[in-house]
């Protein structure tokens, strides 16, 4: 081979090197920014197929716009307030928080006890607003309330979707302006999806304050990523290989964290607080073979409930009256 026809296959090779990194730095966008996400073709094809794999009852949607009526009697509350933190990292982190003084007395709220409080981790590409349902009950049932936007998504600054990776560290933020307010507060962390998954993160580090009381995890993940790597495939069609990997380079270097370090089931060998795992048994978003995996893996105290019936965070939409009993008797033992 020439000197010229060398050069030629290099210039060629590079061209192919920098086309598919472009394409990977494309995808990475297309999973973890939201303002992307929705300015692509595909992405109504996701939301799309998303639904589809949810389970269609005419029960379970009237018990989801029931909760979401709730949400929004909760919404309007006189008492609620805007509040913000700032992560380590300088993005400006939005919530809302209601602490309880007494101003569900007259709906007949129940005295859950001084000091108790609910933190509501909503999951990927939610806001808080999707949790207002869930902080009804707790509102009603004497707890002061805190739902937070993850950075990227909601009313919350950032660049990326942190896949609980980012937001467990965040929550330590959130965890503080509680604490600020209420040194002697029994907090609860209640998450559904990444905010399961976050909670489940948050609580095998080390230092977990000794306010955190009890976590209740509605289908988490067990690791960041497989479920990146399952979503290509569903998403894209894509194969793992190379693609996976050279995304998960991508987001080390741009969102700064890693996939594989993020992983609940490591978290929770290393967690001592109670936790309640529950999952819907036709989950086709997150496996309910992973509930089980984590519940299996747990070093604390620990409960689970499988809702049969139950797609993708739906167990409160199939059997409401269940879900919150279940809750409710696992904070009080």
């Amino acid at each position: 081979m020439t000197k010229i026809n060398k050069k030629i296959l290099a210039a060629i090779l590079l061209v192919l090197f920098i086309l598919y990194w472009a394409a990977v730095n494309i995808l990475v966008s297309a999973v973890l920014v939201p303002s992307f996400m929705e300015k692509l073709d595909a992405f109504q094809r996701i939301s799309e197929q998303s639904y589809a794999e949810q389970v269609q009852e005419t029960e379970m949607k009237q018990n989801l716009t029931a909760m979401t009526v709730v949400g929004k009697v909760w919404g309007r509350q006189q008492g609620i307030e805007q509040v913000e933190i700032m992560s380590e990292d300088g993005y400006r982190l939005r919530g809302v928080l209601m602490q309880d003084s007494g101003y569900a007395a007259e709906a007949g709220q129940k005295s859950a006890g001084p000091h108790r409080w609910v933190v509501l981790l909503h999951g990927y590409t939610g806001s808080k607003e999707m949790m207002y349902g869930y902080a009804y009950w707790y509102w009603m049932n004497g707890y002061s309330v805190l739902a937070p936007d993850f950075r990227c998504q909601g009313e919350s600054e950032g660049d990326y979707i942190g896949l609980g990776a980012t937001d467990s560290k965040d929550l330590a933020g959130w965890i503080g302006l509680i604490l600020q307010r209420d040194p002697q507060a029994e907090i609860v962390l209640h998450g559904l999806s990444m905010g399961a998954s976050t909670a489940l993160l948050y609580c095998g580090q080390e230092n977990v304050p000794d306010n955190i009381k009890a976590v209740i995890s509605d289908c988490a993940f067990t690791d960041a990523y497989s479920m990146f790597k399952e979503k290509i495939g569903s998403w894209f069609h894509l194969p793992a290989f190379p693609v996976v990997d050279s995304a998960e380079l991508m987001i080390r270097l741009r969102a700064g964290y890693d996939l594989k370090e993020t992983s609940p089931l490591k978290a929770v060998s290393a967690s001592s607080v109670p936790t309640l795992f529950i999952h819907g048994e036709e989950d086709r978003m997150i496996p309910v073979s992973m509930c089980r995996e984590l519940y299996d893996a747990a070093a604390c105290e620990k409960e689970i409930m499988i809702v049969e019936g139950a797609g993708h965070a739906q167990a409160a939409d199939k059997d409401p009256a269940r879900y919150f009993e279940e809750v409710e008797k696992f904070l009080r033992e």
